[in-house]
């Protein structure tokens, strides 16, 4: 992860958000589930400051509520600790869903706009609402592990998404795989539903 985010920032690219935990990976193995909460914090635990030195800014969406009372308090730290951080926000997904996004969103903006029926929300007021107001929406979505599906990762995100794809399992996506997909995206011809390239 930290060599990934080490060549984002880079290549100048400003956002980059990775698939932690989805709100599916409750149904993992008791063990596994485990393990990966303890990889999530050790890495809050020992990388902030490393984050801080190299400007990075950690935000984490999803519904961390589910997560014990010590990891959701290492959440909170880590993003307070990193708030100042400017050339490059990490946004890690854990407890995640596509569809847990846009339904907590419909909730909040009803919640917001109280005797207000739903048919005079727009997808403008609706994205205000989702958990990564905070970032753009997604141009490049890289899977790796040889799967060809996005696994309910940032659905409304990645509308217009250009999707790369590759064998390559998680710990070996290298800086080097990274920059072959940029400069496949950089070759992409988006159109966003126009007749002319944007």
């Amino acid at each position: 992860m930290r060599e990934i985010v080490k060549a984002c920032t880079d290549m100048g690219i400003p956002h980059l958000s990775v698939f932690a935990f989805s709100t599916e990976n409750w149904k993992r193995p008791e063990e596994e589930v485990a393990g990966l909460m303890g990889l999530f914090m050790s890495y809050l635990q020992n990388e902030v400051n490393d984050m801080n030195a190299n400007g990075v800014r950690l935000r984490i969406v999803g519904d961390v509520s589910r997560f014990d009372d010590k990891l959701q308090s290492l959440i909170a730290k880590a993003q307070v600790d990193t708030a100042n951080n400017n050339r490059i926000t990490l946004t890690v997904a854990a407890n995640y869903g596509g569809r847990w996004d846009m339904l907590q969103a419909t909730r909040a903006w009803q919640k917001s706009h109280p005797g207000q029926d739903l048919n005079q929300m727009s997808e403008e007021a609706l994205a205000l609402y989702l958990s990564t107001a905070h970032s753009p929406e997604v141009d490049l979505l890289i899977r790796t592990g040889g799967e060809s599906r996005i696994s309910n990762f940032m659905l409304w995100q990645s509308a217009y998404a250009e999707m790369f794809f590759t064998d390559d399992l998680w710990p070996e996506f290298s800086p080097q795989r990274l920059q072959q997909a940029v400069e496949w995206f950089a070759k992409r011809d988006r159109r966003f539903g126009s007749s002319a390239p944007m």
